[in-house]
């Protein structure tokens, strides 16, 4: 998801996806403890794309 997509978000749609991503991230980080992921990498986008999620949340918060 671009930064333009994540901009064109509603506050309750980036805190439901917030949730969701999170939630897929823990999960990964299980399954990783277990077995090896395929792709260790999608870990690091997964966080990431928390964090980007997060950052635009904060930036509308002190925007008010």
């Amino acid at each position: 998801m671009k930064a333009s997509q994540i901009k064109e978000l509603t506050q309750e749609e980036l805190l439901e996806k917030i949730e969701e991503e999170s939630l897929a991230y823990t999960k990964m980080r299980l399954t990783q403890a277990i077995t090896p992921l395929e792709s260790t990498a999608q870990l690091v986008k997964t966080r990431r794309f928390i964090a980007r999620l997060k950052t635009e949340l904060r930036a509308r918060q002190l925007a008010k």
